[in-house]
């Protein structure tokens, strides 16, 4: 059985959906670098980072990175649609991720831990600091509409690697509000996304309604 390491509210999500979406038994631990307590412990021996998700295959191999454990998914189970069959495609959906991965991740790390980007981080400082990279992640994310606009690759019917995460991290950074005026479009695209059943019943898990 696959093990998940993650925990509520975090980007851990992503791997949950999609491992439902391929009807994979896994086994979740609740752990974070915030949390300590036994799922820590747990989670540092397997990844030194204790970096969420992480995830360890039935055969012993252990993955981090959303973006790497996805598509390892997605080949692992074909049959479960995470990336599209024809290699155009799906090239360009591996590019979606990565760019998730890459970008708006990396963005939101800043703004979890200003202090481990910049020496000497008062309070004043680090809200600098989160205010630039936040309107940083802001343009990400609308570069990233642009790029696989609502109708082309990202259709919202049959959901992939790429509507999971984009809908997960766009959510988790708490960049939606930014895009419902910027990018309506593609804003409507990840609420279409969340009414998926399992989507649905993740994000209830993940973020309660208020």
């Amino acid at each position: 059985m696959i093990v998940l390491y993650g925990t509520q509210g975090s980007g851990a999500a992503a791997i949950e959906i999609a491992l439902d979406l391929a009807g994979a038994p896994f086994r979740m631990v609740d752990a974070a670098s915030w949390k300590p307590g036994p799922g820590l412990y747990e989670l540092r021996r397997v990844n030194p980072l204790a970096q969420i998700p992480t995830v360890v295959l039935p055969e012993g191999g252990i993955l981090t990175e959303s973006a790497a454990i996805l598509i390892h998914l997605a080949e692992r189970y074909p049959d479960a649609g995470l990336l599209p069959a024809a290699p155009a495609a799906r090239a360009q959906a591996i590019r979606g991720l990565v760019y998730i991965a890459s970008n708006c991740y990396a963005a939101i790390g800043v703004i979890d831990f200003p202090e481990r980007y910049c020496t000497d981080v008062d309070d004043a400082l680090a809200d600098r600091i989160r205010s630039g990279t936040r309107h940083r992640l802001h343009e990400l994310w609308d570069v990233f509409a642009d790029m696989f606009p609502a109708g082309t690759l990202m259709d919202g019917d049959r959901l992939g690697a790429l509507d999971v995460l984009a809908a997960v991290v766009s959510r988790w950074s708490g960049a939606r509000k930014h895009l419902e005026t910027s990018r309506p479009e593609f804003h409507a695209l990840l609420a279409r996304v969340e009414t998926h059943p399992v989507v649905a019943r993740v994000f209830a898990r993940h973020w309660p309604p208020q």
